[in-house]
């Protein structure tokens, strides 16, 4: 490391470092409150379809009822599995992570695309629209898959439904209760968006290279796949599971046998998932509105003892560490009880954030500046190759 390397400050993880501008979304500090182009996400949550949240992310404003109708149009029109993509898919042993299979059933939709290249603005918006129509039969035929150990016929789509109720039937194969489909939704809108996220930034650099939408969504999806990030939600679950799921069992009794493992968990150092966040000092904002979705679904599907086991972690956290949960926490147990399978857990993370990473290739390619950090150098210093 040179003299002129060792007074540079590095910031690991660019932690605090303020890469760009963005009119997209923050994190109001006043109010510990997530904006998304200037909104209240709790407010969007109780109020709006997610086909409308989409919207404001990529044009900045909510629409009026004429947009909204043509939106919900253009979704519903777009909605098919592609038989290209399910060949691709079916490719695929089972045993690998979802996330391979979405994150490859994305390469083959930009692939298809004829308007891959086209980078104008209103190119873009059309492949962020299609991409977000595509990505719900996309998912819940990897469910069906895994589910029969391979190739099956993917269930069509309903025109009919909304967003949120297609996805459940295609998944599913049978209407959900509106208790469901109103948690799933609060789901999409509170996943949608999240700032320079390490995703989002992975595909703003992707964006910044003057590369395709699809091939920034895909690294996007890439980096969503670690523990750190998007499968966070995945690894609450597996917390749950491995504390064990007692359907017999009382509120009460889960929620001492879950705190008794907490505190043996951090008397271990053990690292669990779902739990502080890095923007957020103060709790996550997100985290009451998702809450409600699944006491919701615990009311709805009579499972006291999941709420045992959330409240018995959560409490064992705060008064161990004074560390609050995150929208991870909450949404996981949410999705087990709708009846998704674990490992689908981050791939519905990528249903919902495809919106905002969109929405910031969008922003991205209006102002572009290739991203290319520097480094402080620290290997060896100049030295001759032997015999040269």
């Amino acid at each position: 490391m040179s003299e002129n390397d060792r007074t540079t400050e590095i910031r690991k993880g660019l932690n605090g470092v303020v890469a760009d501008v963005s009119a997209i979304s923050k994190v109001n500090p006043e109010t510990n409150s997530l904006l998304y182009r200037g909104y209240p996400v709790p407010q969007l949550a109780a109020t709006q379809p997610f086909e409308a949240v989409a919207h404001l992310l990529w044009t900045g404003e909510l629409p009026d009822a004429q947009e909204l109708a043509e939106a919900t149009r253009h979704e519903r029109t777009h909605r098919a599995l592609a038989p290209e993509v399910k060949a691709a898919m079916d490719s695929l042993p089972t045993t690998c992570h979802p996330m391979d299979a979405v994150r490859t059933a994305v390469s083959v939709l930009g692939a298809l695309d004829p308007t891959a290249e086209d980078s104008s603005p209103d190119a873009e918006l059309e492949k962020s629209r299609r991409l977000f129509a595509q990505l719900p039969a996309v998912i819940a035929y990897e469910q069906r898959r895994r589910r029969v150990g391979g190739p099956t016929d993917p269930i069509p789509q309903r025109d009919e439904l909304d967003y949120s109720q297609n996805f459940l039937w295609m998944t599913f194969g049978e209407e959900s209760a509106p208790e469901v489909v109103d948690a799933f939704r609060i789901s999409m809108v509170l996943y949608a968006e999240h700032s320079f996220n390490a995703s989002t930034f992975t595909a703003r650099v992707i964006t910044s290279t003057l590369s395709d939408l699809h091939s920034a969504v895909t690294g996007a999806i890439g980096a969503l796949k670690g523990s750190l990030h998007g499968g966070a939600n995945e690894a609450v679950m597996h917390t749950f599971d491995e504390l064990g799921i007692r359907p017999e069992e009382s509120e009460t009794e889960a929620k001492d046998r879950a705190k008794a493992w907490m505190e043996d968990a951090l008397a271990q150092k053990k690292k669990v998932m779902g739990f502080g966040h890095r923007v957020y000092k103060h709790g996550d904002s997100r985290v009451p509105t998702m809450k409600q979705a699944m006491d919701a679904m615990i009311t709805h599907f009579d499972r006291p003892e999941i709420l045992g086991l959330y409240n018995g972690l959560e409490h064992a956290m705060d008064e161990a560490k004074g560390i609050k949960p995150n929208l991870d926490y909450p949404a996981g147990p949410t999705y087990h009880l709708m009846g998704f399978d674990t490992e689908l857990f981050t791939p519905l993370f990528i249903a919902a954030r495809v919106t905002g990473w969109t929405a910031h290739v969008m922003e991205q390619r209006a102002a572009n500046a290739l991203i290319r950090p520097l480094s402080a150098y620290d290997g060896p210093d100049e030295r001759e190759v032997p015999g040269a």
